[in-house]
């Protein structure tokens, strides 16, 4: 009888993915795994507890994979590096049990039921009887969601009060999205085959129904129960919570001056583009009103859908081959309109696994249908190319040379944020942003990134205010404070503003993650280039540092800075 093999970290990390994958379909949705189109995940406690046995037994398979030889090349160390640091930062927020306290604007449990449906096969009739299929599962799910979230209230887990009132408002919407009691599911099948009319809308509408029932039981039972709970989260929630999204232990003092820095140098910048727009200007962001008046714009949603895609096709065209080298499959990206009811900033969806979904960005129109190029072109250089898309497209081509978990699920927020903020700054480099509309809006676009940084630690943590500051010097940050000071210094229009909070009261740590990525990539950039000196290649850095896969932000720099 021949002896069984233990695995390797890669196939450890392999199998964690199957194994979660038939735990939670919707992540089997987005990477493209059609046997998880019919299903939802268990949300409520026990679903929660069933994912985090599945992260200690995976830890401990790894314990025993890394003893193995030739677990210590670098293609394993790399894969085992960041599946123990993923699982045991998931675990950290589990342990604290944070999901029995998951509400706000986005990336909860209520939106992971919606949005998968907009990624979810619907090409042919056995795609729609899936659908159909996964449409009655919605009632289960959000229930599953609920008991999660009453086990939270018995135990004094609140949840934020603003996220709170911002889902209200939100499953409301789904609910009822024409103002004549027709809900988002309802409109999304209608687009099904008339063959499976009669599934399709009594499904649908037996969602809507469960959208209504939590609706009415977070604004008459949760609501009330959390009011008058803090909407920040304090130093010790707060580092977990960064730690998740970072994928490392940060210094958040270092990181909240680092904030500050890049606002006084940002904001010099603004002052000197400004003035190229409307001489004289008080302040950048009176410049940026006059643009949005009087600067270039799309005029409609499908004319801006197309102005995108436009966009996106020529970056691929002028930076493949020069800057890059793409495979065919990671040149095909897709611009969408964002369905409604969700948060304000656009956002992407990776390929699936094979390719047969591409890539997407996504456009939240909030109601407009006429749209500033300025607030458009980094932006899109920002979620499409070369920022999310060449990354996580990257990553998916080389799947098979790292492992999927790299290239999917192990996903590092600050990895792939700082990424596609550093392709911003690549463009600008590059001569992109020449023209001083759009270069206004680029900068524009880096002072959020910068504030972020800023309102996100200095408002959980309650930190004070530099003495240098030109907003409320020596006080103590509060959310009022800190929606007060974005308004100030953004070109966003005030409900997009007070989305930004409500998500950074949300996804505490999260938002912190675009400069302070951004700086890991670019310190990584500087020291491989000191190594190499007039032989650093740039193009070749690009590809090599893209194929790496997932890795938190100090593994990150020390990879990428040797190659």
């Amino acid at each position: 009888m021949s002896e069984t093999k233990s695995p390797l970290p890669r196939e450890v990390a392999d199998a964690y993915v199957d194994e979660l994958i038939a735990l939670d379909p919707v992540i089997g949705t987005y990477l493209g795994d059609r046997e998880s189109s019919s299903r939802l995940p268990d949300l409520s406690p026990a679903g929660q507890e069933a994912r985090a046995k599945l992260a200690r037994d995976t830890l401990a398979r790894l314990d025993e994979a890394e003893r193995r030889p030739g677990a210590d090349s670098d293609r394993e160390r790399r894969c085992a590096r960041l599946l123990r640091e993923r699982l045991t930062a998931q675990l950290a927020v589990h342990e604290a049990e944070e999901g029995l306290r998951e509400v706000g604007n986005m990336h909860t449990p209520g939106h992971a039921v919606r949005d998968v449906f907009t990624v979810t096969p619907a090409q042919t009739e056995e795609d729609w009887a899936a659908i159909a299929q996964r449409l009655r599962a919605v009632p289960a799910a959000l229930a599953g969601y609920r008991e999660s979230l009453a086990l939270g209230l018995e135990r004094k887990l609140y949840a934020a009060p603003r996220p709170t009132a911002t889902f209200v408002e939100q499953l409301t919407e789904w609910s009822d999205t024409d103002g004549n009691g027709r809900g988002w599911y309802e409109d999304f099948a209608a687009a099904g085959p008339e063959a499976l009319r009669t599934e399709l809308d009594e499904a649908a509408r037996a969602a809507t129904a469960a959208v209504v029932e939590l609706r009415d039981w977070m604004r008459d039972v949760y609501a009330p129960a959390v009011e008058g709970a803090p909407n920040t989260v304090g130093r010790e929630r707060y580092a977990r919570w960064a730690r998740y999204y970072n994928g490392t232990d940060l210094d958040l003092d270092e990181a909240y001056a680092y904030g500050w820095t890049e606002f006084h140098r940002i904001l010099g910048e603004m002052r000197s583009e400004a003035e190229k727009i409307l001489p004289g200007a008080e302040t950048p962001w009176v410049a940026l009103a006059h643009l949005d008046e009087h600067g270039r714009h799309v005029e409609g949603v499908d004319e801006v859908r197309d102005w995108l895609q436009g966009l996106m096709d020529r970056a691929i065209e002028e930076l493949d081959g020069t800057h890059f080298e793409l495979a065919e499959r990671v040149r095909q990206v897709e611009s969408r309109i964002a369905p409604p009811g969700g948060a304000a900033a656009p956002y992407y969806t990776a390929p699936s696994q094979d390719f047969t979904r591409p890539g997407r960005t996504w456009l939240p129109t909030m109601g407009r249908t006429r749209f500033p190029v300025y607030d458009l072109v980094s932006t899109w250089y920002h979620e499409g190319v070369p920022g999310h898309h060449l990354q996580l497209a990257q990553w998916t081509h080389v799947a098979d040379d790292l492992s999927r978990y790299q290239a999917s699920v192990g996903g590092v927020s600050a990895n792939a944020e700082g990424w596609a903020l550093y392709a911003e700054r690549l463009m600008d480099e590059l001569g992109h942003l020449s023209d001083p509309e759009e270069r206004l809006g680029y900068l524009d676009a880096q002072m959020m990134r910068a504030a972020r940084v800023i309102v996100d630690i200095g408002m959980h943590l309650e930190l004070e205010i530099p003495a240098d500051s030109p907003f409320h010097p020596g006080e103590r940050w509060t959310p009022e404070l800190a929606q007060e000071f974005f308004l100030r210094h953004s070109s966003r229009p005030a409900d997009f503003v007070e989305s930004e909070l409500t998500r950074y009261l949300t996804i505490p740590g999260q938002a912190i993650g675009y400069k302070l990525g951004e700086r890991a990539w670019l310190r990584g950039r500087e020291n491989a280039r000191e190594r190499h000196g007039d032989a650093f290649d740039l193009k070749a850095w690009h590809m090599a540092a893209l194929s790496q896969g997932s890795l938190g932000l100090d593994d990150l720099l020390e990879e990428v800075s040797r190659l």
